[in-house]
């Protein structure tokens, strides 16, 4: 896998391929049913597949804090396209010189001279260009003088509806992590490394792994009881608080994890964590002792959870096969290629 940053970055040898445009924020099963499609075109044509993403994502350029949560950060964006079979990553960086573009302007920059696409996957309501004049019918009326072919996505429905970035939002939102994790293939998990704070929770009698989160808004906030993957690859029960702490108050997000019956140190180490279930929204106490309080008793709900779903290895993931339908979302008001959302 090639992560290719910026235009500028672009060599002869990355043009030709088979392309797709997207945010991809996390990789569900609607995004896999478009690198199936890719992968597909590129074996019949002998090219590779490059998938276009944008960082910070146009809906974060755009509306800031007010932007959805990010269920992937880039790093598991990419880890996970790489899993999936693509083989370039083009990220281009969301600013203001990209937004102007036109349509035609994006095509040209982008498409014919960055990418020399052949062959180009994108919903069949993919808007796109600062003036918004950009769409499927564009692509399909300047693709053949361009050298280049249009076809429109395919996506997967579960349970009669679309699966989408947000509807996995809305699921983990609701604390409905088996539902997320259908929509996803996987369950959702938060990873990162642990990091030395203001070590609080040792004076408290709950020692936690910290684990910075971007300041971005959060999929998930609130106290959670988890599965965590240590770095050895042995599995850990534990309860994580994500957010703020605004007990004892913090600048960005953090995942702070208390992990069960564990001792050791984990600093400057990576850990994956899994959500299992939530316990309580975050709250802000009256002091040390009221937080020491509710603690234990997150402790005391986790536990308990763990020992009624002994039996559950993992998150139930769905098994039986997804109808699949050419849908697609709009694309957000501005933006030069928002086509889907998430």
């Amino acid at each position: 896998m090639q992560v290719i940053r910026g235009l500028h970055n672009l060599r002869d040898e990355h043009r030709g391929c088979v392309a797709t445009i997207g945010n991809f924020d996390g990789v569900h099963r609607g995004h896999q049913a478009i690198l199936e499609q890719l992968l597909e075109r590129a074996r019949a044509l002998s090219l590779p597949v490059t998938v276009v993403v944008f960082e910070p994502q146009p809906r974060e350029f755009f509306a800031g804090d007010q932007a959805p949560p990010r269920l992937t950060r880039l790093r598991d964006k990419v880890r996970r396209l790489d899993e999936l079979g693509a083989d370039r990553v083009l990220c281009l960086p969301f600013n203001d010189a990209l937004r102007s573009l036109t349509a035609r302007e994006f095509i040209e920059r982008v498409l014919v001279q960055g990418l020399g696409v052949r062959h180009l996957v994108v919903g069949d309501d993919f808007r796109f260009g600062c003036d918004r004049r950009g769409d499927f019918e564009l692509l399909q009326s300047v693709g053949p003088e361009s050298g280049f072919e249009v076809e429109h996505t395919r996506t997967f429905l579960l349970d009669g509806e679309r699966v989408s970035s947000t509807r996995v939002r809305t699921m983990l939102a609701c604390g409905n992590f088996q539902q997320a994790a259908s929509m996803l293939g996987r369950p959702y998990r938060l990873s990162g490394r642990v990091v030395r704070d203001r070590q609080l929770g040792r004076t408290i009698g709950v020692p936690t792994a910290n684990l910075p989160q971007p300041p971005l808004p959060l999929a998930l906030q609130g106290v959670y009881a988890v599965k965590v993957e240590l770095p050895d690859g042995r599995p850990a029960d534990g309860v994580a608080n994500i957010g703020w702490r605004p007990t004892v108050g913090s600048v960005c997000p953090v995942l702070e994890v208390h992990l069960f019956d564990f001792e050791g140190e984990l600093y400057d180490q990576r850990l994956t964590v899994t959500p299992c279930a939530k316990l309580r929204g975050e709250l802000k106490f009256d002091g040390l002792e009221a937080l020491k309080a509710e603690i234990r008793a997150d402790q005391a709900r986790a536990r308990r959870f763990f020992a009624e779903t002994a039996s559950a290895d993992s998150l139930p993931l769905a098994s039986a096969p997804l109808a699949r339908e050419a849908v697609f979302s709009d694309s957000s008001a501005g933006s030069p290629a928002d086509p889907d959302d998430g």
